[in-house]
């Protein structure tokens, strides 16, 4: 059973049990495995008695459309078609053509639908996307928050550091263990079944999906390109595994470009091509647990090796705390969100010298500072950037902005354009870190900066091997320090 702090329903429409299926609308959690809003339409079928209904849409004006991030999310489509027909079950993709094209389409789909579920996300256009399609609907929609391994709604105020989030997840972590989603709850032989309805749109094949021939006609940003890095579960799963069998041992070097590991599932994980659960089982691999509350501290709670500790933080605490923040701070995505001691400091250096670029310029990765070129060619090219560079990317962009404001935003729209895993509660909270969001005031106070926490590039050249890093991402020359 999918637990009670889980579920939100949306609207006050009823149940519809009179007509013909259970529709699972998947819009954030992007996955058929591992998936608590996957297991509670399965739990309204069998009660209902009727057959499930996956549908899956894809707009082309959602904000930063692309083809990098639209062949993506089309591979992802393309697995759920071929994973729904293993099992018999009726799924339905919609790829919009032209803008305004799907108008209408989830009306559709939910004149057929007893219950319409779907996944809750905290941010980008998906809340304001949730409330209007509620109010559209004349059958009930019920929201299930399956984000992270603890419940949003455990959670009432934002915690201030990772710190205070920390103590809070130990404490409320161990009941959550034993209400995992199920792994493929699909395959369950009870699951109700029956072909997809006759409906008044072009529905995608799985050939489709995975040739996209049209993808170079759709009306989005045809300047940011694909990438090679492939969507969907499949390729999900594969990361994971590769990560867990190959690259979980050196996650203690993560920080050195050259050669240090990180997992790579952030994308996957935006996505909902996988779910934090099922990295959890995996990097556990079925170890025991201590779970012995800590004070806080970052080691020992697991009782695991120290890899496997410091990988399950980022996991479980940092990323988990970004979803936090989205839930219960609305100006989370904004300079607005950063806190007030910071924006004093920052502000009472407005007016210290500094050398803005236009933000043309530091798109194409052309400023004196090669680190940073190289941070940014890597985004532009790959949709990732290196973890430990991202927030010097960002710190930087205070020395070439006329303002605060105009830096956070900047910071913003270059994430959330290239990298697969921007809009993402991670992709804001690391941007607001690097404007003090839980850090502390660091001395002695420094132009522009102030009390904010400083990086520059060449203390990154002196801690970390990067030489192999610039050299690939096109940095290679004299380094110094811009700031």
């Amino acid at each position: 059973m999918v637990p009670r702090s889980r579920l939100r329903r949306v609207n006050d429409a009823p149940v519809r049990p009179e007509r013909p299926f259970v529709v699972l609308w998947v819009n954030a959690a992007r996955r058929l495995r591992d998936s608590h809003a996957l297991d509670q339409a399965c739990a309204h079928a069998r009660a209902l008695g009727r057959p499930l209904l996956v549908f899956e849409a894809l707009r082309v004006d959602y904000p930063h459309a692309s083809p990098r991030l639209h062949r993506f999310l089309l591979d992802g489509m393309a697995d759920h078609a071929q994973h729904a027909a293993r099992h018999g079950v009726a799924y339905v993709p919609f790829v919009e053509r032209t803008r305004g094209e799907g108008k209408g389409v989830l009306a559709a789909v939910a004149a057929h639908a007893a219950i319409v579920v779907t996944d809750d996300f905290p941010t980008f256009f998906l809340p304001r996307m949730l409330a209007a399609a509620g109010a559209s609907l004349d059958v009930a929609l019920e929201a299930v928050d399956g984000n992270g391994l603890l419940p949003l709604s455990l959670l009432q105020d934002a915690p201030p550091s990772a710190y205070v989030h920390r103590r809070r997840m130990q404490a409320l972590l161990p009941p959550q263990l034993d209400l995992l989603p199920a792994h493929d709850p699909l395959a369950a032989p009870d699951l109700p079944r029956a072909p997809a309805p006759a409906l008044p749109f072009r529905v995608e094949t799985e050939a489709s999906l995975r040739l996209a021939p049209f993808l170079d006609a759709l009306p989005i940003d045809h300047s940011v390109g694909v990438t090679t890095t492939r969507g969907g579960m499949v390729a999900a799963e594969a990361a994971l595994e590769r990560f867990v069998r190959v690259g979980l041992a050196g996650y203690l070097d993560r920080n050195h470009p050259d050669d240090g590991t990180t997992s790579g599932l952030s994308p996957y994980l935006h996505f909902g091509h996988v779910a934090a659960h099922r990295v959890l089982r995996e990097v556990v691999a079925g170890a025991p647990l201590a779970l012995a509350p800590n004070g806080g501290r970052r080691e020992g709670y697991f009782g695991l090796d120290a890899a496997r500790e410091a990988f399950l933080d980022q996991l479980l605490v940092w990323r988990e705390l970004g979803y936090v923040v989205a839930r219960l701070d609305p100006s989370h995505a904004s300079y607005d969100g950063v806190p007030g001691w910071a924006r004093a400091s920052l502000e009472a250096h407005a007016g210290d010298p500094r050398t803005p670029y236009p933000l043309e310029q530091l798109e194409a990765a052309e400023t004196d500072d090669p680190v940073w070129n190289a941070a940014q060619r890597e985004l532009r090219a790959t949709g990732a950037m290196h973890n430990y560079l991202r927030m010097l990317w960002a710190k930087k962009l205070l020395l070439w902005s006329h303002t605060p404001r105009e830096a956070f935003e900047r910071a913003v729209l270059l994430n959330d354009r290239y990298a697969l895993d921007g809009r993402d509660p991670n992709s804001y909270t690391g941007i607001s870190w690097a404007f003090g969001r839980f850090d502390r005031p660091w001395g002695p106070e420094a132009p522009v900066f102030g009390v904010v926490r400083r990086m520059t590039s060449a203390q990154a050249v002196r801690k970390l091997r990067m030489k192999r890093y610039l050299a690939r991402y096109g940095g290679a020359g004299p380094l110094f320090d811009a700031g």
